[in-house]
């Protein structure tokens, strides 16, 4: 993996008690911590992991040298949501079209954010993972579950009308779901989708649902290396 000393445009997400930075070409490279110096550093931290999960989507990507590589071009109010440790700010370059070309590079992100979670779950297999705060002591199959109702929630944050659930994760309903995702975010793209819900909630826009969909995948899918048992 190559490293860069070319600057990162990344945006800041400052809440009361945690902030996050993430870079905004590449979505799903987020992390957090106490304060923006902190959360710079994660960043750049998990660069190489961030790298590694990018091997299948044949995606040039190289390391930043250090913190100095990184440049914040935009700093936003955090929500009770960063917090509790999920990114929920926008940055306004997500409002920017997507043409073919980025809507291929996207679709390449999710899928790559998905195998690396169902590595992870497969590595997991029969095996515990070790208990503490972070995720409320989860094992696998809940991690796979919570992960699975998220995105789910994430469609419908972007406009797409989801059916009733199951209540069953199978192998075909997540292949559906997440088939489902690629579609949605093809439809996003074109402004298939009202910019506000049937209530009056904000819709999400294509670039930011991608992003936060590669995050919640990586960062679990990491959680799960991390707490493996072996």
């Amino acid at each position: 993996m190559a490293q860069t000393a070319q600057a990162i445009n990344v945006y800041v997400e400052r809440g009361a008690k945690r902030t996050f930075a993430g870079a905004l070409e590449w979505p799903g490279w987020c992390r957090s911590g106490r304060d923006e110096a902190a959360a710079l550093q994660a960043l750049v931290d998990y660069a190489p992991r961030y790298a590694a999960a990018l091997h299948t989507a044949r995606l040039s990507f190289e390391l930043p040298v250090n913190v100095a590589a990184l440049r914040v071009v935009e700093r936003l109010p955090g929500t009770a949501t960063t917090d509790f440790g999920a990114p929920d700010a926008s940055p306004a370059a997500d409002a920017a079209p997507v043409d073919a070309a980025g809507l291929q590079r996207f679709a390449a992100l999710l899928r790559a954010g998905w195998q690396t979670l169902d590595a992870a779950l497969l590595a997991a297999a029969g095996h515990p993972l070790r208990s503490g705060p972070r995720g409320g002591g989860r094992d696998a199959a809940a991690i796979a579950r919570h992960v699975y109702e998220a995105e789910r929630a994430y469609l419908a944050r972007l406009g797409v009308r989801v059916k009733p659930d199951s209540g069953e994760l199978s192998e075909r309903q997540l292949a559906q779901e997440r088939q489902a995702a690629i579609d949605a975010l093809g439809a996003g793209a074109r402004g298939d989708f009202p910019a506000h819900g049937p209530r009056g909630g904000k819709i999400w826009t294509a670039r930011y649902f991608v992003r936060r969909m590669v995050w919640h995948a990586l960062d679990h899918a990491w959680e799960i290396e991390d707490r493996i048992v072996r």
